[in-house]
């Protein structure tokens, strides 16, 4: 979680995943997964918080109050650029497998 709260901190104060996870009453990996879920479908055509929710499994709800806990959608998009600068394109979904296997 410490990348992921380093990126969260980038762009939006006193936001890490432990304290997004208890405002929205999920599971602090559950948050990560779901985090990681919406940086990736932001760029995507379609609505962003439904492609999220399938991918995941948790509700199109919870990933709206996530969305809305990190600052909006600007905040999301700038948070999807972040995690591709960390490896382009095709490191994001490297970078997000590898936080699954922790």
């Amino acid at each position: 979680m410490g990348m992921l709260d380093g990126l969260l901190g980038q762009i939006t104060n006193n936001v890490d995943i432990a304290n997004l996870a208890e405002k929205v009453g999920l599971d602090p990996a559950q948050v990560e997964q779901a985090v990681s879920a919406l940086a990736q479908a932001h760029p995507q055509p379609g609505d962003t918080a439904e492609q999220a929710a399938a991918a995941t499994g948790l509700s199109s709800d919870s990933m709206r109050q996530i969305v809305d806990h990190i600052g909006g959608e600007g905040a999301l998009g700038r948070f999807a650029e972040l995690l591709g600068a960390q490896g382009g394109a095709g490191g994001l979904g490297d970078m997000v497998s590898g936080f699954f296997k922790r």
